[in-house]
């Protein structure tokens, strides 16, 4: 008798605890989206400008990183403003865009087209249309941006055509970003790839800002260059800039981790 209540009562317990079981197909709730303000600096405005400040949101989670608002992204944008004729009535593509920071600073220093691309996720994609959305104005979203999935290396018949009924002659960008994204050393020739055949080359120039993030790879990202001179094209360093370290608890230098570089890249 005692037996038989016994094992009634560890049936009845199992029962209970399954209520907290999580059923079939659950997936537990994601992050919520952050935002982040940028500044622009004073000194780098014109009278004109009336947007000081973007608010950018950045998607809660994701494994390609578009959930921070890297250091490369701040100075990308803050050289951009300082240098207004790099995008002033040019075609401007951005690969890898995340935040979409630098896009948003060519648009508004009169970029003829700017193409923000990011990898075909509905969640990338979603918040760079968000962040176009609230941050610029209805003119400005709708004559002079457009949003594309794409994947480095792939057919960039796409993003060609959505420069093609430009008024000028060349349907080819003028100024290509990349924005913190040598660190993904498999995908230098995927990405140098897709700059080929997109970027003018007379008069087009590629940038890339970046910080060495780990250390102790810093050889590989700066392979990404010498990818580059392999095709005969002209490297030069621009920019240097000290930040503070994105993740202080991160190994290696704290000084190399903290320092953002940016280089030109032309088609000789």
């Amino acid at each position: 008798m005692t037996s038989d209540n016994s094992e009634e009562q560890l049936q009845l317990e199992e029962q209970d605890l399954s209520i907290f079981e999580e059923p079939e197909g659950y997936l537990p709730p994601q992050p919520k989206p952050t935002f982040q303000t940028f500044s622009r600096k004073d000194e780098h405005l014109l009278q004109s400008d009336n947007l000081k400040t973007f608010n950018i949101r950045l998607v809660g989670s994701h494994p390609l990183w578009a959930h921070l608002l890297w250091n490369p992204a701040k100075c990308f944008a803050w050289y951009l403003d300082e240098h207004k004729q790099l995008v002033k009535g040019k075609k401007v593509l951005e690969l890898g865009a995340g935040g979409a920071l630098p896009s948003l600073v060519a648009a508004v220093n009169g970029a003829e087209k700017v193409i923000i691309t990011d990898y075909p996720d509905d969640d990338l994609i979603d918040n760079i249309r968000y962040n176009v959305n609230m941050n610029l104005s209805t003119e400005i979203c709708t004559d002079n941006i457009r949003i594309l999935g794409y994947i480095w290396g792939k057919d960039t018949t796409p993003l060609l055509n959505a420069i093609s009924n430009s008024e000028k002659t060349s349907n080819l960008y003028d100024l290509i970003i990349l924005s913190d994204l040598i660190f993904n050393h498999s995908q230098h020739k995927a990405l140098l790839k897709t700059c080929k055949e997109c970027l003018d080359p007379i008069n087009g120039q590629i940038l890339v800002f970046f910080t060495h993030n780990v250390p102790d790879q810093a050889h590989k990202d700066m392979e990404f260059f010498e990818e580059a001179k392999n095709l005969k094209w002209k490297v030069e360093k621009i920019f240097k800039e000290i930040m503070s370290p994105m993740f202080k608890e991160d190994r290696g230098s704290e000084i190399v981790r903290s320092t953002v570089h940016g280089y030109k890249i032309t088609i000789k």
